[in-house]
């Protein structure tokens, strides 16, 4: 604490916040990983091992290289820093090697790329409104908004502990958004399109770069009631874009299309054949649909009735859900663009197709750039971190971690809910009393899964039913938020009629 009193005292409290948080990255090391860990090594070994025509082709693991290009080339440039570690890590046929060295290099990767998400904090925060600014340091925007993203308890358990590279991927998207809200909507959408190759979730969030580049960067000009003044399109502009995308395209795929081999590249990126929902359901409106169908089954209810009540679901039907989030809220500047991204992260979210439980970070991350600037998104804010934090706690399924998940979840709580109900001190409280009663909730729910389940009759029989409590209670709350979002982003007055952007 003393140091970390010099280094504000000086200014410093940034780098300070920073080298705690790569401190505890670094006591995570010798924590339990996931499969997770065992595909990057396989992605290494690929990339490093057989020629480019061969690396979505190669199937000898299970775990088969299915990210975009620019992911394929991250890993082959890791792969000749990992040769110095271990060799044996990068032979194809050395399904699920592992080894100390292996471990440390992977660990060391994941931390080290970090660094880029921590640059875009720093871009972030400069874009921050310091009117909210308290005397104390603790109190100010721009220091809860660094320590709610530089910490986020989300991160540190997928990347840290059950191993992957979302900080580094959240980084790029951190930094265009922080560089639309610096009026540099070229590299903004550089970074983007560069990230979509990187891995092909963010398409999920690309409709609200669409828009907002097209209406805030290609209309040059607005009306005084906000507006647009058609006149005022820029083809230049556009073709500007057009031409981004196709070269970071081009440099992308242009090597498979050479080879003829980008329907197989493609296969690999959207594999449809997979179900609707993961095997633990993410906490969206099919965990919701397919628990309710279970009960109606096993009431004696017919399944016929319940399936006639809501259209078969399929790819398509979950990606026409999935949208909508289209609102012309990115007419009001690049807050109402990050209010639009983050409905498009959370609707798909809520019903895209075969959703994985971690992607609720796409919402959540840029979810903390709002929070510190109006008291309902804060509310907002805290709803949906905690209820989606909470969520992946069947991630880390081992006795070890278990203190350490509890532990790490309640700091990062605790400490979000007491800086922004501080911040908003002078306005209405954060919660209503069915919200506390709901998000108290999960302490019970979580002393069940973890200490009486266990012990039950049912624990061999039904093990699936602390998953099934975990993922239909936070599908609720999750539920919950993207409404409360929804209606905020319907109700707002728009900036446009009052102020020039």
């Amino acid at each position: 604490m003393a140091a970390f009193g010099i280094a504000t005292g000086g200014g410093n409290w940034f780098s300070a916040l920073a080298l705690g948080v790569t401190l505890l990255k670094c006591l995570l090391i010798p924590t339990y990983h996931s499969t997770d860990f065992e595909v990057h090594r396989n992605w290494l070994a690929i990339t490093h091992s057989l020629p480019i025509s061969q690396w979505y082709y190669e199937a000898t693991s299970e775990w088969t290289l299915d990210y975009p290009p620019f992911f394929a080339w991250f890993e082959y440039a890791l792969s000749h820093v990992a040769k110095y570690f271990d060799q044996e890590m990068l032979n194809v046929r050395n399904l699920n090697y592992s080894s100390p060295r292996t471990l440390l290099f992977q660990r060391f990767s994941v931390i080290f790329t970090d660094a880029l998400f921590v640059y875009a904090v720093h871009e972030c925060c400069k874009c921050i409104d310091g009117k909210k600014a308290g005397k104390e340091l603790t109190e100010k925007p721009k220091f809860i908004l660094s320590v709610l993203l530089l910490w986020n308890f989300g991160l540190l358990i997928v990347d840290h502990i059950h191993f992957q590279y979302n900080g580094f991927l959240s980084g790029l998207m951190l930094l265009s958004i922080a560089r639309f809200f610096q009026k540099r909507h070229m590299e903004g959408a550089f970074l983007f399109a560069v990230l979509l190759h990187f891995k092909h979730i963010y398409l999920y969030i690309a409709p609200a770069y669409g828009v907002y580049l097209l209406r805030s960067y290609c209309f040059t000009a607005n009306k005084p009631d906000g507006s647009i003044r058609w006149n005022s399109f820029s083809f230049v502009r556009l073709i500007s874009l057009g031409l981004i995308v196709f070269l970071v395209s081009a440099v992308s795929l242009g090597p498979f299309l050479a080879l003829n081999q980008l329907p197989q590249v493609f296969s690999r990126l959207f594999p449809f054949k997979r179900g609707l929902c993961h095997a633990y359901w993410a906490p969206n409106f099919w965990a919701l649909y397919s628990a309710l169908d279970k009960v109606l089954s096993v009431i004696g209810l017919n399944d016929k009735w319940f399936s006639s009540a809501v259209p078969a679901h399929s790819p398509s039907l979950s990606d026409a859900l999935g949208h909508l989030y289209l609102h012309s809220d990115c007419r009001v500047g690049p807050r109402g663009f990050l209010r639009c991204l983050i409905l498009c992260a959370l609707s798909s979210f809520m019903f895209g197709w075969h959703v994985h439980e971690k992607a609720i970070l796409l919402a959540v991350l840029p979810m903390s750039l709002l929070s510190v600037g109006k008291a309902v998104d804060a509310s907002i804010f805290l709803i949906l971190t905690t209820t989606g934090h909470y969520s992946l706690f069947p991630l880390l399924f081992t006795a070890a971690e278990l203190p350490i998940k509890i532990l790490l979840m309640l700091l990062f709580t605790i400490y979000s809910i007491s800086s922004l109900k501080t911040l908003f001190r002078k306005e209405k409280p954060l919660f209503n009393w069915m919200e506390t009663f709901y998000l108290l909730g999960l302490g019970p729910l979580e002393v069940f899964c973890e200490f009486v389940f266990p012990f039950t009759s049912w624990n061999l029989k039904y093990p699936f039913i602390p998953l099934l409590l975990t993922s239909v209670y936070c599908a609720v709350g999750i539920t919950y938020a993207w409404f409360k979002l929804y209606v905020s982003v319907l109700t707002d007055p728009p900036v446009g009629k009052t102020k020039k952007q």
